[in-house]
């Protein structure tokens, strides 16, 4: 519930922000493009009312359109984005923004006619044929795509990696302290025999889609999703603050307990998964020309890929290195299990693991 309340805080703020702006720069570009338009529009002439006054509308505006654009998105992204399709989804949200548009640019002339005295378009269906109304409709849409634009880019590169990748960050290969985390379905094979392969590849999609209702509430980031695997980074600092790349494992755990009445009826098996954490120094790349990604290289990889591979040896679900245990404050409700040293494939290094356990 809190973590709820704080997403939706976040987003909140950042349309507010992103409509406040975007809805004063509207207002000067056409309080600068009035010229021989000011008798379709308005009664008066630019230079009477002063661009402040038509700011400060311009921000109410941003306000109001920023407060409902984070309602619908947080309403969608939370019950309804598994349930609808993208073209559905996007034309619900086109007349929805539609309608907030036409009432919130109704309530905004009202209120700027009694404060600056003058005569704006705003009778009942005053927006069919006003064209300021169209052109401001046409400059929402296009902002709004904009919007969309930066959401699906962050949620496809994780969270401030779209502005690094603009700003060229990553176009030379860059050395970043990073903890992975490979996290792999137990059984896969025995379980992709019993349901079938379509049915598979739906159980795959749901157990990803619990997974990423928590991944920000451990400022997590997916890597890449590979088959029935997926890998989940931090930055080395942000991963160890409370325990963080720990309890993303076990939260998803309880995730997906609370929703076995669900993988039951549906599959008739719970999903269970194993992973493997490591850290470490690693080189992070831009890749690609056609599709470009993020790509990491490095020791690291291979190592945590080779620690999530012996959860079956030990028969444990949560493998660590000792070199990033000894980095955490494990608080209470962990607890630790040296195992002993292995061989990474292919090299001499020896690495010490140790299992983590719920208390």
């Amino acid at each position: 519930m809190k973590y709820n309340l704080f997403k939706f805080l976040k987003l909140l703020a950042f349309t507010v922000f992103f409509w406040s702006f975007a809805s004063t720069l509207f207002i000067v570009i056409r309080f600068f493009a009035y010229g021989e338009e000011q008798g379709s529009a308005y009664v008066n002439p630019k230079n009477i009312i002063p661009i402040t006054e038509w700011l400060d509308f311009g921000l109410i505006l941003g306000i109001i359109i920023g407060v409902f654009y984070a309602v619908v998105e947080f309403s969608f992204e939370k019950y309804f984005s598994q349930r609808l399709n993208l073209a559905l989804s996007i034309f619900l949200k086109l007349v929805i923004y539609l309608s907030i548009l036409i009432i919130s640019l109704s309530f905004i002339t009202f209120i700027a006619e009694e404060r600056m005295d003058i005569d704006l378009a705003n009778e009942p269906g005053w927006w069919r044929t006003d064209p300021l109304f169209w052109l401001s409709t046409t400059y929402f849409l296009l902002t709004s795509l904009v919007f969309s634009f930066i959401r699906i880019a962050n949620d496809k590169l994780g969270s401030g990696v779209f502005i690094k990748m603009l700003l060229g960050k990553y176009r030379k290969p860059q050395e970043e302290k990073r903890i992975l985390m490979f996290l792999d379905l137990k059984d896969s094979t025995a379980i992709a025999e019993q349901i079938g392969h379509q049915k598979y590849s739906q159980f795959i999609q749901d157990c990803f889609f619990d997974l990423n209702k928590i991944l920000r509430r451990y400022d997590a980031e997916v890597y890449q999703y590979v088959g029935d695997e997926a890998v989940i980074s931090w930055t080395y600092k942000n991963g160890i603050k409370n325990n963080r790349c720990i309890g993303l494992f076990y939260s998803f755990q309880e995730t997906l307990s609370k929703r076995s009445k669900y993988y039951q009826k549906t599959y008739g098996l719970n999903p269970r998964f194993k992973a493997g954490l490591h850290g470490g120094q690693l080189m992070v790349a831009e890749v690609g020309t056609i599709k470009k990604e993020i790509a990491y290289h490095g020791d690291v990889i291979n190592t945590t890929s080779r620690i999530q591979n012996e959860c079956n040896t030990y028969n444990e679900n949560l493998l660590i290195s000792n070199t990033l245990l000894d980095d955490i404050d494990l608080n209470r409700i962990y607890t630790s299990k040296t195992l002993g040293a292995i061989q990474l494939k292919g090299k001499q290094e020896i690495i010490d693991i140790s299992a983590i356990h719920l208390e």
